[in-house]
């Protein structure tokens, strides 16, 4: 069967007007926020979407709010035709593809303040004014699309957790999916940006996730935290890692935990090969040992 081409709108007077349709039809909707360059990944949170509800939408939107001076805003992948091809191969039904004017006009002046798990000292530390930029965008596409879902990954884990807290805090009666990190066969975790790794970076980025599992198991093995953390970041600065953060971190919270009985914990790790930052995050089972 070929693929149905899912319709492409960029201006949310259009967007309102089709999603208030599917509405009177009694269809549920998922939303699947991206910045585009699509990948498996990505794909994952669509068919995860299409379980769920009757239609699903995917925005593509790099969203400048997110990105300090600096960063990538300007060279980060940006491909509609490709994306739709892919997600017309899945068979979605409707891509918001809206310009900054559409999201941000000329005398848009709001941010959302976040604490909680966005102030945990985790990537706000190093980008602190990226996730009011997300929290702002994501606010903006639910008031925009009112979805009965909202699917986000577990790779940009911290960003997650942001957005679930966002929800509940401020009433947002969208449910809010987290699907597991999509991997290669080498366990380097999907992302648009592993693009800019060079033959040699890309056959060393696999160890940030190895590390993070041997840590892991060091913890569930029963090794204090500061020493198994200790043996990750010994791993990765020997492999030509420069680390922003590799930590332990209560899983929900993201708050600092001294130990592995103060769990749910979630080890977090962020760093850079080259000029590519790559960031990962890993479940530690309990502890059976103590």
């Amino acid at each position: 069967m070929a693929d149905r081409n899912p319709e492409i709108l960029s201006d949310t007077a259009s967007l309102r007007e089709r999603l208030s349709q599917w509405r009177q039809a009694g269809e549920t909707i998922a939303l699947v926020p991206t910045m585009g360059a699509l990948h498996k990944g990505h794909m994952a949170l669509v068919r995860a979407a299409q379980g769920q509800a009757r239609r699903t939408l995917l925005s593509i939107f790099v969203n400048p709010a997110q990105f300090a001076a600096g960063e990538d805003f300007s060279t980060y992948p940006r491909r509609l035709e490709v994306d739709a091809a892919q997600f017309a191969k899945e068979d979605g039904d409707l891509i918001f593809a809206p310009d900054t004017r559409q999201i941000y006009p000329p005398d848009f002046v709001t941010r959302i303040h976040l604490e909680g798990p966005a102030t945990a000292g985790l990537e706000d530390k190093f980008r602190p004014t990226h996730f009011s930029g997300v929290a702002t965008v994501v606010a903006k596409l639910f008031n925009l699309t009112r979805p009965d879902i909202a699917v986000f990954g577990e790779k940009d884990y911290q960003q997650l957790k942001v957005v679930a807290r966002m929800a509940r805090d401020l009433d947002f009666e969208t449910r809010i999916v987290a699907v597991p990190t999509v991997r290669e066969e080498d366990g380097l975790a999907l992302s648009s940006r592993n693009v800019f790794l060079s033959s040699n970076e890309r056959g060393v980025a696999p160890r940030l996730y190895a590390a993070l599992r041997q840590c892991a198991q060091a913890i569930e093995n029963g090794t204090d935290l500061e020493s198994a953390l200790a043996g990750a970041r010994k791993s990765l600065a020997e492999a030509g890692f420069v680390i922003d953060y590799c930590e332990a971190r209560h899983a929900e919270s993201l708050a600092p935990v001294q130990s592995a009985d103060e769990g749910p914990l979630r080890l977090l790790a962020a760093a850079k090969l080259g000029r590519t930052r790559l960031i990962d995050n890993l479940a530690v089972a309990p502890n059976t040992h103590a």
